[in-house]
C-alpha cells in the first residue's frame, strides 16, 4: 500500500499527546484562505512511500512514544483523501501497540470511514467556522460534513481535540464563536479545545506557488483575543480535560 507523502516530522509535540511521529499526507479538498501549507493541496504532489516503510520508520521512535504516551499522527493536507492508506497504516500501528491520531477537517467522508474510526484513538478535528456561508468563504466548501463528522465521533465515543484557527476579520466575531461553543456543548467526547492564532509563516509558499494571498495585510491576533475566543468556545462545553 503506497501513499502520497508531503513530509514527516519525527518528534512532533503539538499534533496529539506526547511525542509523535507525524506524517503529512498530500492532497486537500479545501482551499483555506489562511493555509500555511498550500503545497499540500495537489494529491499528485509529494513522494510515494509504503505503509511498511513508514511504519518501520515510526517504530524507531517507539521508546520515546511509550515514555511520553505519544504515538503517530496522520495529518495533511487531508489524510482522508487517501483512505485506504490511512486504514492500512492505522491497522498496522494498532497491531504494533502504537496510539493513532487522525488530524482532519471531516469534509471528506470515504466509504471506509467507519473502518478507519475503529482503529483511530483520537481525532484532531478542525472546525473552520460554524456558519456555512462564512465557512465557504474561508475554505471554498460547506461545513455540513464537518459538523456531521463531529456528531459521528460523539456517537462512537472517539476522543476529540477541537481546533479552531482564529483569523482577524474571518473567524473572530463574538457571536460566531459563541455559536460554535454552543455546538461543542452538544458533544460529550471533547477532550480539549485549541484556538490556533493565524500566523504569516506560510506566506512565502503562496508567493512561490503563484497563488493570490488575500490575507497579506492581516496581522495575527493578540493573545488577549485568543484567550477570549477560547473562553467563548468552552464556556458551555463539557471539556473532559484541558
Amino acid at each position: 500500500m503506497l501513499g502520497r507523502i508531503h513530509s514527516v516530522e519525527s518528534c512532533g509535540t503539538v499534533d496529539g499527546p506526547g511525542l509523535r511521529f507525524i506524517i503529512f499526507l498530500q492532497g486537500c479538498a479545501m482551499r483555506c484562505a489562511y493555509c500555511h501549507n498550500p503545497d499540500t493541496w495537489k494529491v499528485s504532489g509529494g513522494i510515494e512511500k509504503s505503509v511498511d516503510e513508514l511504519l518501520e520508520e515510526a517504530k524507531g521512535y517507539l521508546p520515546y512514544m511509550k515514555f511520553s504516551n505519544g504515538g503517530v499522527t496522520l495529518s495533511g493536507g487531508e489524510p482522508l483523501l487517501q483512505p485506504d492508506f490511512v486504514l492500512e497504516f492505522f491497522k498496522k500501528c494498532k497491531e504494533a501497540g502504537i496510539h493513532t491520531t487522525l488530524d482532519s477537517s471531516g469534509f471528506v467522508q470515504p466509504a471506509n470511514l467507519e473502518e478507519i474510526l475503529e482503529v483511530t484513538d483520537l481525532v484532531l478535528l478542525d472546525i473552520k467556522h460554524i456558519r456555512e456561508e462564512q465557512h465557504k468563504k474561508i475554505t471554498g466548501v460547506s461545513n455540513k460534513n464537518t459538523l456531521k463528522f463531529a456528531k459521528l465521533l460523539d456517537e462512537k465515543g472517539i476522543p476529540v481535540w477541537i481546533r479552531h484557527v482564529l483569523v482577524p476579520g474571518l473567524s473572530t466575531e463574538e457571536k460566531d464563536l459563541s455559536e460554535l461553543g454552543d455546538f461543542l456543548a452538544t458533544l460529550s467526547n471533547v477532550e480539549k479545545v485549541e484556538v490556533l492564532p493565524y500566523h504569516k509563516m506560510g506566506e512565502y509558499k503562496w508567493e512561490q506557488l503563484g497563488l493570490t494571498n488575500k490575507l497579506v495585510d492581516v496581522m495575527p491576533p493578540k493573545q488577549a483575543e485568543v484567550d477570549f475566543a477560547h473562553q467563548l468556545l468552552t464556556k458551555t462545553c463539557k471539556v473532559i480535560k484541558k
